[in-house]
């Protein structure tokens, strides 16, 4: 539970520092964050594997490159739905989605080396 816990404020900073790289994304604050983050990781957890289902063959076809298309989307959903947090259109999405998983595993590769 508690690295559940780590987890979610590593993705929460994650996409905390992705808004301040990346100006068409906007975090109004920590906690709005951490709330995306949240409905990220379920989204995640929930949306992603019916649409990466879906959009298999596509995927195969691009030769996996489609899958940072379906990150965006998942991202350009969450930022819909949740309040203080906005992100200008669907290509800034994919980007973010490129960035937000570059940061986030480098934040994890630095907490998890220190443990």
């Amino acid at each position: 539970m508690r690295g559940l816990v780590w987890r979610w404020i590593i993705n929460g900073l994650a996409l905390f520092l992705t808004a301040q790289i990346i100006q068409s994304i906007e975090i109004t604050s920590f906690g709005s964050a951490l709330i995306a983050a949240l409905v990220l990781g379920l989204a995640n957890a929930v949306i992603r594997p019916i649409i990466k289902l879906v959009a298999f063959p596509i995927t195969i076809l691009t030769l996996g490159l489609f899958t940072f298309v379906i990150n965006g989307f998942i991202l350009w959903l969450v930022a819909a739905n949740v309040t203080g947090f906005t992100v200008a259109g669907f290509w800034p999405a994919v980007l973010g989605a490129i960035v937000l998983s570059i940061i986030s595993s480098v934040l994890t590769n630095l907490i998890t080396d220190q443990n």
